[in-house]
């Protein structure tokens, strides 16, 4: 009997192997063509502002806040790596992902099943007989293996696979989202306090002003109308200041969200903004393909959704599974694992859909339309891509040449100011002049600092546009 057992095993399982190596029916996977432009537009215009990375150096890779010497924004911003809770979430999802391509590789392998059974049974009386009451005690194990002969498994695997790599990427396309996003809150918080600065000097410059108006009222050279003038300069501009710090709160608490922190418990101590002109290495546009998290996410979805036709075509065919059953079985426990109680069955079975009324036509459809959508996504992620990264290369070439512009202005604007103030003690002009130089060099200074807030900014967004510090062969760190 035993071996009658392995003459009937062995073939169907080597059968089975053969069989099991099936074909591919998933369209041949090629990354979906994107125009690619040699060089970006805004690098060629000023070999002084913009060099071109060299392959170690495509983009600030690691910690990339680091290169701008902020010993308090580099503390920030290792928080957000580990405590940020929508890069948890995230990573909840990537664990989720990779445990699909773990579930859908158990599928290569035999389903195995123990069923031990205690059965009491009574049997009618009939035919001159009595009854009877008997147990039978039975240990199967039974086994079945579906062949892959069409690659329905392999297809699923790799779909699996892909999806688990889009969202690794998109792990660190929101750990970049939300370091870049804390990186802009805090020069913007920086900005504020630049101009509090600004304004808590300019509140004391109207305040020796009004003093002056007061003094020379007093002493019959001044008008009363010009004191007043002074004293509401002074007010509106101690209102403007005391205004500044409703939007450093709110910064304050963004900043507090993004580093997964509670907002009540978390402040930055004031600042002044300290502007660096940073030239980022700037990498080739084919090169932006593979530095991006959002691009390669969206490339690999294309691949799962070519995969998943393959799945599809699969239907279309038989499938053949193999079955084996083996076990014991007797109606006295002590002789349950005796040899002559051994039982056991093989088999094999077809099952075919015949006739579905188009349904897997219309799945078949249904992925090769999502294939096409995730190409269409994939393309307008390559072309929004180039557009951001001309966008703030355009932006910081241009506040390159304006920052040392409007530093004219303001210089200027002293210089008018100076004068204006010097003509008013001589009685040659009214106060009135004074305020229009006071407003116009208050304006300009605002705008300087805004200049400067632009160009942080800029340069933290041409970074993120770039792909951060994202490298796609490290390993991805879980959040804590």
């Amino acid at each position: 009997m035993h071996a009658n057992l392995s003459a009937l095993v062995f073939p169907a399982l080597l059968a089975g192997l053969l069989l099991s190596t099936g074909c591919n029916l998933a369209p041949k996977y090629v990354r979906p063509p994107v125009e690619t432009p040699a060089a970006f537009k805004e690098t060629a215009g000023d070999t002084n502002l913009w060099q071109l990375a060299q392959p170690n150096d495509a983009a600030p890779r690691g910690p990339w806040w680091e290169i701008f010497h902020d010993a308090q924004l580099n503390a920030l911003e290792a928080q957000v790596t580990v405590s940020n809770q929508n890069v948890a979430a995230a990573f909840a999802n990537l664990l989720s992902a990779q445990a699909l391509v773990r579930n859908a590789r158990s599928q290569y392998y035999p389903t195995l099943v123990a069923n031990p059974e205690v059965l009491r049974q009574r049997t009618a009386a009939g035919g001159g007989k009595g009854s009877s009451t008997f147990t039978t005690y039975s240990l199967p194990v039974d086994a079945s293996w579906q062949l892959d002969l069409w690659d329905r498994v392999r297809n699923t695997v790799r779909a699996s696979q892909a999806e688990a790599q889009a969202s690794a990427a998109d792990l660190e396309n929101v750990r970049l989202t939300a370091q870049a996003e804390l990186a802009s809150d805090y020069f913007q918080l920086r900005a504020q306090d630049a101009l509090q600065q600004l304004y808590d000097q300019t509140v004391a410059d109207y305040r020796q002003s009004s003093e002056l108006t007061r003094v020379l009222y007093h002493t019959g050279i001044d008008s009363d109308q010009d004191v007043a003038q002074a004293e509401t300069q002074l007010q509106t501009a101690q209102a403007q200041a005391t205004d500044l710090g409703i939007v450093r709160a709110q910064l304050e608490h963004a900043m507090a969200m993004l580093s997964g922190r509670a907002a009540s418990s978390f402040s930055v101590p004031p600042q002044p903004l300290q502007t660096l002109a940073l030239p980022v290495p700037v990498a080739l546009p084919a090169q932006l393909l593979e530095r991006r998290p959002d691009i390669a996410a969206a490339e690999r979805r294309v691949a799962a959704a070519n995969a998943q036709i393959g799945v599809a075509k699969a239907a279309y065919f038989p499938n053949l599974t193999l079955s084996a059953s083996g076990g014991f079985q007797s109606t006295a426990l002590e002789n349950l694992l005796d040899w002559p109680s051994r039982v056991w069955s093989i088999g094999a079975g077809m099952s075919e859909t015949l006739v579905d009324f188009g349904a897997r036509s219309a799945t078949l459809a249904q992925y090769r339309a999502a294939r096409d959508n995730a190409a269409a996504t994939y393309r307008q992620t390559v072309l929004t891509a180039f557009q951001q990264v001309e966008d703030y290369l355009a932006t910081l070439r241009i506040l390159a040449q304006e920052i040392p512009q409007q530093e004219t202005a303001v210089q200027s604007s002293a210089r008018y100011l100076e004068l204006a103030e010097h003509r008013y003690k001589l009685g040659i002009d009214s106060y009135l002049n004074v305020i229009t130089a006071q407003n116009t060099l208050l304006a300009n200074r605002q705008t300087l600092v805004k200049l400067r807030l632009e160009q942080m900014t800029a340069t933290v967004q041409l970074i993120e546009a770039l792909g951060g510090g994202w490298d796609g062969a490290r390993p991805t760190k879980p959040p804590r």
